[in-house]
């Protein structure tokens, strides 16, 4: 499979996204085995932009390493940084769907509260909400309930 091709602007975005991030996948004496293959494929399945660290003194071993790593993975090559390499591979969308069309998960809600008076700013809070929780009225995080059935459909009379 051929890497994908970036633009340097792209390259250099993907370069600034994966300074802070730590490496996942760490290359030992054996080099590119299977197994290492196989958990990096699974990284950018999961995150989209990895690093990984290559514990080999060899520059051009390495370099090879990652143009190696970017055909068989269908990646790009981001960057190569003394014993460190980055890739990127856009995320797979997620299969799994809720009926209203919104992603199942966690997911950030908005809360806005306006004050009795009115004379004050509303306050606007964010919440992480997952997908075993509900929001209230009040603006509370609960526990979600059982959504009522209707008689009619669990067929009791």
């Amino acid at each position: 499979m051929p890497a994908i091709v970036l633009t340097p602007a792209q390259r250099k975005q993907h370069r600034s996204a994966a300074h802070h991030l730590d490496p996942v996948v760490m290359i030992g004496a054996d080099g590119l085995t299977d197994a290492v293959l196989r958990e990096a494929d699974a990284a950018l399945k999961a995150h989209g932009l990895i690093k990984l660290r290559v514990f080999s003194d060899d520059r051009d071993a390495r370099a090879a390493m990652l143009d190696t790593l970017a055909d068989r993975l269908d990646a790009a090559a981001i960057q190569h940084i003394g014993k460190l390499l980055v890739l990127w591979r856009p995320v797979p969308p997620q299969a799994l769907e809720v009926a209203d069309g919104r992603a199942a998960g966690p997911r950030v809600v908005k809360i806005v509260k306006f004050s009795k008076s009115g004379n004050h700013r509303p306050q606007v809070k964010k919440v992480r909400v997952l997908g075993n929780q509900r929001l209230t009225a009040g603006g509370l995080v609960k526990k979600a309930r059982r959504r009522a059935t209707s008689v009619k459909k669990t067929g009791a009379t």
